[in-house]
Parts: C-alpha cells; sequence; structure tokens
C-alpha cells in the first residue's frame, strides 16, 4: 500500500508554499525521515521528509508549482523490496505534472534544450549544425561554433559594385548573445513585496553619525582570548551595538513603536532583528527579550542564526515578530548605506565597513577606526530631532562602553 508524502505544517498565518526543488525522481530509494522535496514559503524553506523507507512511486507536483497544507505531494512504495529507478513508471494520475521534453523535428537532429535557447539567442539554424552527441545530438558548444563560423557571402553581395559603401560592424554583436530565464524564488518575490510595501506606507528618512571604535577593539583585543575561553564564543561588535541600541530605544521609545491605523504602539520589551545571509537570500531572525540577554547570549544566539541561515534551518517562528532591526552592511564591505524599514517596524539601524580615517581629537588629527552608522526611520512617528539623538546615544554607548553597563 503506498504512503502519502504530505505538505507539513508551516508555520502561523502561512497555509501554500512552491514547490522548489525535488531531491528525488520516481523510482528512487529513500530512508525515513530523508528530505524528498524543499518547499519555499516567504519567509524560509521546508524540507519535506519521508514518512517512512522505500521508492518513490508517484510525484504529484513538478518543481513551481504551488501546495497548500495537507497536500499529496507524492507517494512512496513502502519497504526494502523497492523498485529500481529504470523499471519505476509515473502513474497515469501524475504523468500532467512531468513536463514533457519536446520531440525532435523530424526534419533536423535532436537537439538539448539548452543548445536550443543559444540557438535562438545566436541565431543559428539548429538544424543546420553538425552535431557531437550521442547519435548526433546538437550540443550548446556545437551551437556556439556554429554562431563564431564566419558567415558564407550571398551571390548578390559578391556582385556588388566597388563603389557601394560597406555596411558597417562597429556595433554589431561580437559572439553569442545567450539569455536565461530564472523564476524568482517565493522568498524573494516576498522580499521585493515587503520592500515596496515599506516604500509605499512608510515616509522613510534616513540619518547618518560617525563613530569611533576604538575603545570597542581595545576591549576586544584586552578581553578576547579570555572571553572566547570563558563562553565558548567570541566577542564581536554586534554585541555591542544590540546592547547600544536597547539603551537608545529604551531613552527613544517611539523607535521601537508601531503605527496601527490612528493608533501607536509602544512596545516595552525589545526584540531586536538581526539581519543575516541565507542560502536563499537576507533574512532577519529576531532576538526574544534581547535586554535581558548577557552579551555572550547575544553573540551565541547572533552566531546560531548565522549558521542555521546558510543552511536553511531557521524556524519560522523565529523569523516572525520583532520591533527593531539591525543589518551589518559593513561584512560585505560597504561603506555607506540606506537600509530599509522591516514593516511595520519604525526604525532600523545600518552598520557598516570600519576604516581608519584621520580625525580631530585634543586639536590635534589622529588616525582612528572609523564606522558609518544610518539611522532610517518613519518620519510620521519619529521626528528629525529623535532621530538624530538616537543616533548620538548609540554613538556615545559605542564610543564609552562602560555606559552600557552602567545604563549611563
Amino acid at each position: 500500500m503506498s504512503v502519502e508524502i504530505k505538505v507539513p505544517t508551516l508555520g502561523e498565518s502561512i497555509t501554500e508554499a512552491i514547490v522548489g526543488k525535488w531531491h528525488k525522481k520516481v523510482g528512487d530509494a529513500v530512508a525515513v525521515d530523508e528530505p524528498v522535496a524543499v518547499l519555499e514559503t516567504d519567509k524560509v524553506t521546508i524540507d519535506v521528509q519521508a514518512p517512512e523507507s522505500g521508492t518513490i512511486e508517484a510525484i504529484s507536483f513538478t518543481e513551481g508549482a504551488k501546495v497548500k497544507i495537507g497536500d499529496v505531494i507524492g507517494k512512496l512504495k513502502p519497504g526494502a523490496a523497492a523498485a529500481k529507478a529504470s523499471g519505476a513508471t509515473v502513474p497515469p494520475s501524475t504523468a500532467q505534472t512531468a513536463a514533457p521534453q519536446p520531440a525532435p523535428a523530424a526534419s533536423g537532429p535532436a537537439i538539448t534544450p539548452v543548445a536550443r535557447n543559444v540557438a535562438a539567442a545566436t541565431g543559428v539554424d539548429p538544424t543546420k549544425v553538425q552535431g557531437s552527441g550521442a547519435n548526433g545530438k546538437v550540443m550548446k558548444d556545437d551551437v556556439l561554433k556554429a554562431a563564431q563560423a564566419p558567415a558564407p557571402a550571398p551571390a548578390a553581395q559578391a556582385q556588388a559594385p566597388a563603389s557601394a559603401p560597406a555596411a558597417t560592424t562597429l556595433n554589431a554583436p561580437s559572439g553569442p548573445r545567450a539569455e536565461e530565464r530564472v523564476r524568482m524564488t517565493t522568498l524573494r518575490k516576498r522580499v521585493a513585496e515587503r520592500l515596496l510595501q515599506a516604500q509605499s506606507n512608510a515616509a522613510i528618512l534616513t540619518t547618518f553619525n560617525e563613530v569611533d571604535m576604538s575603545a570597542v577593539m581595545a576591549l576586544r583585543k584586552q578581553y578576547g582570548e579570555r572571553y572566547e575561553k570563558r563562553h565558548g564564543v567570541k566577542l564581536g561588535f554586534m554585541s555591542f551595538f544590540v546592547k547600544a541600541a536597547i539603551e537608545a530605544l529604551k531613552a527613544y521609545p517611539a523607535v521601537n513603536a508601531f503605527i496601527e491605523g490612528d493608533e501607536v504602539v509602544f512596545h516595552h520589551y525589545y526584540d531586536v532583528g538581526i539581519a543575516v545571509s541565507g542560502s536563499r537570500g537576507l533574512v532577519v531572525p529576531i532576538i526574544r527579550d534581547a535586554e535581558q540577554r548577557s552579551m555572550a547570549e547575544l553573540e551565541k544566539v547572533i552566531a546560531d542564526f548565522g549558521a542555521r541561515a546558510k543552511s536553511d534551518k531557521l524556524t519560522l517562528a523565529e523569523l516572525q515578530g520583532g520591533t527593531f532591526s539591525i543589518t551589518n552592511g559593513g561584512i560585505f564591505g560597504s561603506m555607506l548605506s540606506t537600509p530599509i524599514l522591516n514593516p511595520p517596524q519604525t526604525g532600523i539601524l545600518g552598520m557598516h565597513n570600519i576604516v581608519e580615517r584621520p580625525v580631530v581629537r585634543d586639536g590635534q588629527v589622529v588616525v582612528r577606526p572609523i564606522m558609518y552608522l544610518a539611522l532610517s526611520y518613519d518620519h510620521r512617528l519619529i521626528d528629525g530631532r529623535e532621530a538624530v539623538q538616537f543616533l548620538v546615544r548609540i554613538k556615545d554607548c559605542i564610543e564609552d562602553p562602560e555606559r552600557i553597563l552602567l545604563e549611563v
């Protein structure tokens, strides 16, 4: 008896997903709990695991298909006596889901899909190309060679009078001009929607400041080794900025608030989102009750977020909510940027790379490690004065880290 492979519960308020990839095909053997497919939601990707060991018997939804919770996306035949891939067939009920391969034209040789696309892009007639593949199949390289070969001159051109002006070729394409069309992932589409939503529904303004990182860097140099031995995690910059941001949010609570209709919702807790790079784009997991965590706890949570984001192991619950966000473009070398709000939040802090710059201290020009900071905020709720003072508060805490400990 066949065992159904169903779409699992995806999380609160999420009812559908896209089949992003099948790890297995019909006839493949699978072990219990082995990932067989990947579902893409608007926040994360989720592995669908085999409920039992056996052989994939049917695939009901191809890659790119939209599915809902509880949908049967495939079936497997349980047991060790699994059919081999070469002998497996797709049941008639699922045949429509397998994308049929175009049959080669009767008047020309067989051609691979990639070669067909390249031929269309370069204007090469694939029926006149000598294939190098099995049974004379036309491959991509065959089309590229044909595209680069000089075209024979037409007879009419050969008889043209010597006084006729030569056709200009200075701006003509010099080689193959291939294009590739790739479906946008659900995550990327959702990011695009939220960015447009943020721009359309909020009066976004950005203010900037610079911060001298000398004190924090000196602390890391002095205590970094002992800190790592005691806590099992490196002392990074992010925990300092999370703590500094919390101090600034306490002083300017509007930056930690939401606008809902005609009301302002002030949060008396601090759920800080940290932007990290996942395998499919930027995601923002949330540190719950960040004000109650030590710097070591913050560093451990952030390191865990970064590691699991790369392997798509973050849960939906970890990506929902948040009252304020921090993004660090400096790890990619960004000098300055204007981060976009993560709705319905009204503030986001942008960190950037640290560069040694000449500054004036006590009437003397000295070199200091400087970072530019950016605060994007919703001007409907936050005035420019508050935004500037918010950044100054962060600057003060970073340049004098004792303020974080003493909360002054």
